[in-house]
């Protein structure tokens, strides 16, 4: 199956929601190429990209999975 390498950004605004976000990432750790984590305090949010190459589809999952957690918002940028 072809692959697409992506990049993930995830903004954590409750911090409720990191060890679901953990989980999940550590479902899909075989696509995840690397991970950078920021907390930023002054906004007390974390921001977090993480490079993805798999299938459209397991990433567009793992997105939708990630979205649904409350608290947390996704963006994905695909490469050509």
């Amino acid at each position: 199956m072809e692959t697409r390498v992506a990049v993930m950004s995830i903004i954590v605004e409750n911090t409720a929601s990191i060890e679901a976000l953990n989980n999940t990432l550590h479902e899909y750790r075989q696509h995840i190429i690397g991970r950078m984590g920021l907390p930023y305090h002054q906004k007390n949010i974390n921001l977090i990209s993480i490079a993805l190459d798999a299938p459209q589809d397991v990433i567009s999952a793992l997105s939708g999975r990630i979205g649904n957690l409350d608290g947390v918002s996704v963006t994905i940028a695909f490469s050509k």
